[in-house]
């Protein structure tokens, strides 16, 4: 049974972070749930050796705006070593949640690949208000993971590239084609 509590950061990770810039962008929607995402977050990230003057918190109306917040955040000087989005999406009467969730997944998910800059998910997805409650508490809290994540993640790409494990690549074999009275060979076998 592991007995460190489940915000414990490995001691490589809190090096990096000194001069670390992280930015959370956190949805309004859902207010109280939002605002202990955020204290799961900031605490991890100080722990994580994160300046409180290098935690930048950006609120936006919505779970939606989410990724086109974190685009524009990302391409702005100076560009942050990572993102960490924040809300909470609760299942209401209709499936209104379950396309917004998907959209802003997948946004943030574009915004990571497209500007390389590390974007985590801290967005609870919940059936009922006693869940998402219970995913922001001070046991589980998404927000902590998030940031958690976050920074391993600016580790892994910071790490010089010599030490980042690589599979080796097989040698392809090499194919010659020729042409054979009108009929295509490769290495002198027939192929249609």
């Amino acid at each position: 049974m592991n007995t460190r509590p489940r915000h414990h950061l490995p001691q490589r990770l809190t090096a990096i972070a000194k001069k670390t810039r992280v930015v959370l962008i956190i949805s309004e929607f859902h207010g109280s749930i939002a605002r202990a995402l955020v204290r799961g977050a900031t605490e991890v990230l100080r722990r994580g050796g994160v300046a409180q003057a290098n935690i930048r918190l950006v609120w936006v109306p919505g779970a939606f705006e989410l990724p086109g917040v974190a685009s524009r955040v990302a391409r702005t000087a100076p560009r942050p070593a990572a993102i960490v989005a924040l809300g909470a999406l609760i299942r209401g009467e209709t499936p209104q949640y379950e396309v917004i969730a998907h959209a802003v997944a997948h946004g943030l998910t574009t915004v990571a690949v497209e500007t390389g800059i590390p974007v985590t998910f801290g967005v609870i997805v919940a059936t009922t208000m006693a869940q998402a409650k219970a995913r922001a508490g001070s046991q589980e809290n998404r927000g902590a993971e998030a940031a958690r994540a976050a920074l391993s993640l600016i580790h892994l790409v910071r790490r010089p590239p010599s030490t980042v494990h690589r599979p080796q690549k097989k040698p392809m074999k090499r194919q010659m084609v020729f042409q054979n009275r009108g009929r295509s060979t490769v290495d002198g076998g027939r192929f249609s």
